[in-house]
């Protein structure tokens, strides 16, 4: 909860446009000083107390932490260069990013999450255009032959084909990451964006099945992964997904899915 000496009201006069549906509301000024009690404690170490990503600890973190004042966020359900949704937000703050210092914060309250959101928004503008705001994709759900392993080999030997001509460019025909472009590709901020090595059991987007379909749908803001929602079907995306899944090392269960012979 928020110590009693930050609940203070700003006047609404100096009060920043919401975003989205909210546009014509004043911002809660409570919950904003909320939110930077929460980041003060839990992020501004990595993230910086401007929000840019050059917190103290930032320069060992590899890779380093994201910068909130561009308002790029990679891991959304909404369409290439939009905004994420508050429950994307979500997501990431209580289910970490695997492979980086972004851990789960499990600890914090719904309350303390809505009001770190809110001072999250702060650093960037692009929250205050209506524009940069839309509603999720339509996100299809697995298809019931994932719940077979044998299905998932033979759809997987589709998406391997598939995933030749579309992902091995960048990240290999292995899918170790190491493809012919891998060496030049950069990130919006002049960082190298090193194409993820999907055979890992834990993938940065999650390890969902759903996850990579997500990240299939609408690409990573302000890196060089695009949207494959318009190159390729629905179908074809959760024949390349059963691919990755398949060569997994070491190799996992799909969650969900019946041992083959079962």
């Amino acid at each position: 909860m928020i110590p009693p000496y930050l609940r203070i009201i700003i006047p609404l006069a100096f009060a920043p446009v919401l975003p989205a549906a909210d546009a014509a509301a004043p911002l809660d000024f409570n919950l904003y000083m909320q939110g930077k009690y929460v980041y003060e404690r839990n992020c501004i170490v990595c993230h910086g107390q401007r929000g840019d990503g050059n917190g103290e600890m930032s320069p060992t973190l590899k890779p380093r932490p994201r910068s909130f004042r561009e308002g790029m966020f990679k891991f959304r359900t909404t369409p290439p260069g939009k905004l994420p949704t508050d429950d994307d937000l979500r997501r990431t703050i209580r289910g970490g990013l695997s492979g980086t210092a972004m851990g789960m914060f499990n600890q914090l309250s719904d309350e303390e999450v809505d009001s770190v959101i809110t001072y999250v928004k702060s650093f960037s503008r692009r929250w205050r255009k209506p524009e940069n705001h839309a509603q999720p994709v339509d996100l299809s759900p697995a298809p019931a032959w994932f719940k077979q392993a044998a299905e998932i080999k033979t759809h997987a030997r589709e998406g391997q084909k598939l995933f030749a001509v579309h992902c091995a460019t960048c990240h290999g025909e292995k899918a170790d990451g190491k493809g012919p472009a891998a060496i030049a590709l950069k990130d919006i901020w002049g960082l190298p964006a090193a194409p993820s090595d999907l055979r890992q059991p834990h993938l940065r987007c999650g390890d969902a099945p759903d996850d990579i379909f997500r990240v299939l749908a609408t690409g990573l803001n302000g890196t060089p992964m695009v949207s494959f929602d318009a190159a390729l079907t629905q179908a074809q995306r959760w024949d390349i997904i059963a691919f990755i899944l398949d060569i997994r090392v070491p190799p996992g269960p799909v969650p969900g899915a019946v041992p083959a012979g079962e």
